[in-house]
């Protein structure tokens, strides 16, 4: 690979996307032969349709432990996106101890306030620098002049000064997809000198709100010497080590004509009224999340209880729709959450379930697409209560989707995506019972007059600062160009095989 610098104002041939995870899962069927299924997530939901047919590359792990033969498996999964794959061999040690181990039970935690779950475990980190050395090295093999590198997330900060050990002059640029906390909770990582001088090894960091820039801008300024910053608004310049970086701020969106015309087709028109037959004459309040501490579905369950004791009239009137999808199940905290979600919504139900109606009906698993958009359309109040979350593509997905728009949207105000829908949705504290429950209580009572209003507003906002947005204003600001630089594949013909997608929220 040749190394040859690049700057700005040069055009890109090649946008090449690297993240933990390719944006496919491989599984073997009884044969012994490879099945493919798009990958589920955050990142896998918001990137697939801006890559599609652009003659791009991901690069990722393929999700199978060791070294395997997956080149014709992932060729014919290339053809079916439009872009190439590439894979990052992992083995079950490295998997353990990167993944599980540095990037879940280290950064996830102290990255979403919550310290205490914290394992500071010396062998994570040096792990993680291995397989970021991986990636490093996949990166140096399948990339030339002209790419134009975007890499994503926490699992891999360190993968620019591995390409600058190299040589690699080539723009790179990071999008920060979870919160980045403040001074007083990143100070707490014994890794961190490390962590943020290879953070500004990048050209552009991106961060999902200005909250979490200003969180990086105060622990550089803290903790690395000879820092300057300057600018303001959406994109600032940051001096440091003789380099030049941008840090920006570009809440990511989703793919919004997508959600909404799914959403009208007779496919999910006919799940929704099935969900709607099997709970008649009530509001559906829905809510959506992978299994994770951080989404605060304890709290939420609460919540729910104790508006049913205050608010009588509540009772047969509503019922709570809380679809858990598996996530981490091998991790002991994980185990642990799952019994205390299915303990709290057996402890409700057996206090307030009456003949003809139960309060929650709990569902653990993978919603596939129609059947996620269907809840989606069908429910009247969102709850969307994370305790920290660096956006939550739920609530957005939730908006696109309600297309009477006489339904409420109740948002976490630690939710990233409340700096955008605050005018639309009800905010609540999650760590507030009683507010929470009081918030429940105003969207059931909400007049649709209100609700129009409200959801209105909410999916103007959401409409216009989609996926596509997102990138163009992250490609402006990162190397002056926009998606519509990168060339689109005249051939690309998809296959039946990526048609149908499984959803997991982010």
């Amino acid at each position: 690979m040749s190394l040859a610098s690049q700057d700005n104002r040069q055009s890109f041939k090649r946008l090449v996307v690297v993240s933990n995870r390719l944006p496919i899962v491989l599984t073997r069927n009884p044969e012994g032969d490879w099945e493919i299924e798009p990958g589920r997530g955050g990142l896998v939901t918001a990137m697939a349709p801006v890559l599609r047919n652009r003659g791009g590359l991901w690069i990722g792990w393929p999700g199978t432990p060791g070294e395997l033969d997956l080149s014709e498996a992932l060729d014919a999964a290339s053809r079916d996106v439009g872009y190439r794959l590439r894979p990052v061999a992992l083995t079950e040690d490295e998997i353990d101890g990167f993944y599980y181990g540095f990037s879940n039970e280290i950064v996830w935690p102290l990255f979403h306030d919550l310290q205490s779950r914290c394992n500071f475990d010396p062998g994570y980190w040096r792990t993680y620098c291995q397989v970021n050395r991986k990636f490093v090295e996949t990166i140096a093999e399948n990339t030339e002049p002209g790419d134009y590198l975007w890499i994503h997330d926490y699992h891999l900060m360190l993968v620019a000064p591995g390409l600058r050990e190299l040589g690699f002059n080539q723009n790179i640029g990071f999008f920060l997809h979870i919160p980045f906390p403040p001074l007083d909770l990143f100070v707490k990582m014994p890794w961190r000198f490390q962590l943020l001088r290879a953070m500004l090894d990048y050209d552009m960091i991106g961060f999902q709100t200005s909250r979490d820039r200003r969180n990086f801008i105060q622990c550089i300024r803290a903790l690395i010497k000879d820092v300057e910053t300057e600018g303001r608004g959406r994109v600032l310049l940051i001096k440091a080590g003789g380099r030049e970086i941008r840090a920006g701020v570009f809440p990511i969106g989703i793919d919004y004509k997508a959600y909404e015309l799914t959403a009208r087709s007779a496919e999910v028109a006919d799940a929704a009224w099935h969900i709607h037959e099997g709970l008649p004459h009530r509001q559906i309040i829905l809510g959506v999340d992978r299994l994770d501490y951080s989404k605060g579905i304890p709290l939420r369950l609460e919540a729910f209880g104790t508006a049913l004791a205050r608010y009588p009239d509540l009772k047969q009137n509503v019922s709570l729709v809380q679809v858990v999808v598996p996530s981490r199940e091998n991790i002991p905290e994980y185990q642990l959450l799952r019994t205390e979600i299915e303990q709290t919504v057996s402890q409700i139900n057996g206090e307030f379930t009456q003949a003809g109606w139960i309060p929650i009906h709990y569902i653990f698993r993978t919603l596939d697409r129609t059947e996620l958009l269907a809840h989606y359309r069908t429910a009247e109040i969102g709850l969307v209560t994370p305790l920290k979350d660096g956006m939550n593509l739920v609530a957005k997905e939730y908006c696109a989707c309600s297309l009477e728009e006489n339904c409420v949207l109740i948002l976490s105000e630690f939710a990233g995506a409340a700096a955008q829908l605050q005018r639309g949705a009800i905010l609540v504290n999650p760590y507030d019972i009683e507010g929470v429950a009081n918030a429940i209580y105003q969207a059931f009572r909400m007049t649709p007059a209100e609700r129009r209003l409200r959801m209105r507003r909410l999916r103007q906002s959401i409409r216009k600062q989609d996926i596509f947005w997102w990138v163009d204003s992250f490609l402006h600001a990162a190397i002056s160009t926009h998606l519509g630089s990168f060339p689109v594949l005249e051939d690309y013909q998809p296959q039946v095989m990526m048609r149908k997608h499984p959803q997991q929220p982010e």
